[in-house]
């Protein structure tokens, strides 16, 4: 009898309910239990866990690892999908090996290159794919010429985090002034460049910024699955262009991102974004982590998370090639259940190696009971939290 898979994924987004629903519904018929942790007690995540709890709040890296490596050595955990200091966890794969568990996670080499947007733009230029113009900065003045540069070519100037995930921090520079046009509508990510400058100017923060030219549609996030090997199983392109959502194997797309993914060793899931600078695909971003939006390959008859347990576990699933392309789409909000009780928090282990672990009151953790997600069916929507 083959045994079941227990897998966990700690703090992670809302839309993984979905990566949950495509490893219980695995074509090799597997049973599969979930075990989620958050620190968001409303996490719909944890309502379609098997098991959950609450991650304790205030931990180091360090001591954070050694709490992973005690809820997998507990949990029995064969599988974990580690998003919460990513970058620290790869760093002890044979620690968690020794202890029954596999990482579903790139190398910590291809981790460390990605976490810093500068860092990553020169590495995949150096190796033959294109990237925007970009201008790192610091403070107003550096800021400023790279602006005036930019509109000098004739673009529109943007920033956001040289260090950071998703949209957080995106900002597009405009010099129209503030006014009641702003104030009327939706609110948007433009920005007065004086107001800017001001506020670098009279600040004691310090920011570390990417800027470059704003890239027009459509983006393209190019999924791909690469086993321990660094060859590739998977690039499947998701576009993007205003609401409309498709699919695509145009290899202007996927030829970079298989470029990236084999030769940084960005084992397992990854996405890899691309968007138009001028007349030509460049590289946006790379998230060394599954995309929220992976589950939207089913339409093209792929189950990614699946195949990606497989090859965490030495089970090969060969290449994954879509057997049609889904139709164009659009992405919409719909309820998810979340726990009628908060899970309570679990417990920080005693600190066994030199890793400092930050202590923690120790509470029982109880199974989820009735709050199971139910399977999503019909096109996809994202998950509210």
């Amino acid at each position: 009898m083959v045994s079941r898979v227990r897998v966990w994924l700690n703090r992670t987004y809302a839309e993984n309910v979905f990566f949950v629903e495509q490893l219980r519904r695995n074509p090799s018929d597997r049973a599969v239990e979930i075990h989620a942790t958050h620190a968001d007690a409303d996490s719909p995540v944890l309502a379609a866990a098997d098991t959950a709890a609450m991650e304790p709040e205030g931990l180091s890296p360090a001591a954070y690892v050694e709490y992973a490596l005690d809820q997998c050595d507990r949990r029995e955990i064969d599988v974990f999908v580690p998003r919460l200091h990513q970058d620290a966890i790869v760093q002890h794969r044979a620690d968690f090996e020794a202890v029954g568990t596999k990482l579903l996670a790139p190398t910590p080499e291809a981790v460390a290159v990605f976490q810093d947007k500068a860092t990553a733009y020169q590495a995949v230029e150096a190796v033959g794919v294109p990237v925007p113009p970009w201008w790192r900065v610091r403070n107003a003045d550096e800021l400023l010429v790279a602006v005036e540069q930019l509109e000098a070519a004739g673009h529109k100037a943007c920033f956001k985090p040289a260090a950071g995930a998703g949209g957080v921090g995106f900002r597009v520079i405009t010099r129209a002034p503030f006014s009641m046009s702003h104030l009327n509508g939706f609110p948007t990510p433009y920005v007065q460049l004086d107001m800017v400058l001001d506020v670098l100017r009279n600040t004691d923060e310090d920011v570390d910024w990417l800027v470059m030219p704003r890239l027009e549609q459509p983006e393209v996030s190019v999924d791909c699955l690469t086993g321990p090997d660094s060859r590739i199983r998977m690039a499947i392109g998701r576009t993007k262009n205003g609401r409309r959502r498709g699919f695509t194997l145009d290899e202007a797309w996927l030829e970079p991102a298989r470029l990236i993914a084999e030769g940084f060793g960005l084992h397992h899931l990854s996405n890899i974004q691309f968007r138009m600078y001028e007349d030509r695909p460049v590289l946006m971003d790379v998230n060394t982590r599954p995309a929220g939006g992976l589950h939207q390959l089913s339409l093209c008859g792929i189950n990614a998370p699946w195949a990606a347990v497989q090859l965490a576990l030495g089970e090969d699933p060969g290449d994954l090639v879509p057997p049609f392309l889904g139709q164009d789409y659009a992405v919409i909000s719909a309820p998810r259940p979340v726990r009628t009780v908060s899970a309570p928090a679990d417990e920080v282990p005693t600190p066994t190696s030199t890793l400092p672990a930050v202590p923690a009151p120790a509470v029982v953790e109880e199974p989820v009971t009735g709050a199971t997600a139910e399977a999503a069916t019909g096109a996809p929507a994202t998950a509210t939290a």
